[in-house]
């Protein structure tokens, strides 16, 4: 597995998370005037997109991040991005995280499965990016964070090998293999079938420095041609126009990656409801966990660098529904198997500055132990007890 695959996987999997949000909270924001306390604003809106983005782009983050390290379970990304989501004043449900979490990673796996060529992978997340600079245009501090870590993905991936490349396609690819939900969107398309795999297209531009199939060279031992032959292909190949750009600015003619819900489109998802598929991920969460130490070590250094921003005073969040209806949340979480839960580790955290930087050694030090029965009115998860860090 590449070393270098973390920093790909969460910034895609963050700006498709951006994507969602946005959609789903045009959708429900009203004109301010007309506004209840309760209800979503333009304003409100683009307070939560720029606190995640504030958070997912901390330099302390960025710095951890992009440190060369394995990919841990998706149960410890997820709780990061748990935490990411509630970053603000917005507040999501178990069955709406649940939702949001299966959009992002499918549309990244998507992604990846189309890549034309290993190293495009990086203009994908180029074209992630230049849409969070969208979001934040008019912010100028938090556009210089997004800047800075583009620099940061240059200065790091820019060097690497072809064949590296294609270590980080396959380490992401194995990071995705059993996940087969249902998205509408790509069900509409007919992109992905009912079983919920992909439709792989077989026409279309060639990676860039190849050529279109259907000619055989053969060459001699001198390295000269000597003779020719065509066959015909089954798809409809047409030769690139030009590679896509990987500076700062410029076009980056591959498509991957840029918003899919920017024309009005439901944002919905149908579990495949596989007691296959249920049956792996339960046991994926309830089975021992060798590397449980490791993973929390893990967090602790990813979440260490956060600073969460609670609402202030006496202000509550605002919940984001990412189903129609509130029936159809209760629905989904009620319906959600009970092995899958994610269950609480009680950690003594502290607010004191000095303590912040000793966090991962300690937990390097620390057994991970179910909570006891007599804890269960301290009913925290993760993500809260870690507030403070």
């Amino acid at each position: 597995m590449s070393a270098r695959t973390l920093p790909l996987l969460f910034l895609n999997l963050g700006g498709e998370m951006l994507y969602i949000l946005d959609q789903r909270l045009r959708a429900q924001s009203i004109p301010g005037e007309k506004a209840r306390k309760d209800e979503w604003t333009d304003v409100d809106r683009k307070r939560v997109m720029n606190d995640i983005i504030t958070t997912m782009f901390n330099k302390k983050f960025m710095e951890e991040l992009f440190k060369p390290q394995d990919l841990y379970s998706k149960k410890a990304l997820r709780t990061v991005y748990d935490r990411l989501a509630h970053a603000s004043i917005m507040r999501l449900n178990q069955a709406s995280m649940d939702k949001l979490y299966d959009l992002m990673t499918m549309a990244f796996k998507y992604q990846v499965l189309l890549c034309p060529r290993p190293r495009d992978i990086l203009l994908v997340t180029f074209n992630h990016l230049d849409a969070i600079k969208d979001f934040i245009s008019d912010a100028p501090g938090i556009l210089n964070q997004v800047d800075e870590t583009f620099r940061r993905l240059m200065e790091t991936y820019n060097c690497l090998s072809d064949g590296e490349f294609q270590l980080i396609r396959q380490t992401l690819l194995i990071f995705f293999q059993d996940m087969h939900i249902r998205v509408s969107i790509f069900l509409k398309d007919k992109v992905q079938n009912s079983n919920g795999r992909f439709v792989l297209p077989i026409s279309g531009p060639v990676p860039w420095g190849t050529e279109v199939p259907g000619l055989i060279r053969i060459f001699n031992h001198k390295g000269v041609e000597v003779k020719r032959a065509e066959f015909t292909t089954a798809g409809n190949y047409v030769t690139p126009q030009r590679e896509g750009s990987f500076e700062l600015y410029g076009d980056r003619v591959l498509k991957l990656g840029t918003n899919m819900y920017s024309v009005t489109r439901p944002v919905e998802t149908h579990m495949s409801g596989s007691s296959k598929n249920l049956a792996s991920q339960a046991k994926e969460n309830i089975a021992p966990n060798p590397l449980a130490k490791e993973e929390l070590n893990f967090l602790a250094r990813l979440l260490g660098g956060l600073d969460i921003q609670k609402p202030a005073g006496g202000e509550t969040g605002f919940r984001l529904n990412l189903f129609t209806t509130d029936e159809e949340e209760e629905h989904a979480a009620q319906t959600r198997p009970e092995e899958l839960s994610y269950k609480v580790i009680n950690i003594e955290a502290t607010q004191e500055p000095g303590r912040r930087a000793e966090l991962s050694r300690i937990l390097g030090e620390m057994e991970v132990a179910e909570p006891r029965p007599d804890s269960a009115e301290k009913g925290e998860d993760l993500l809260a007890l870690m507030d403070g860090l």
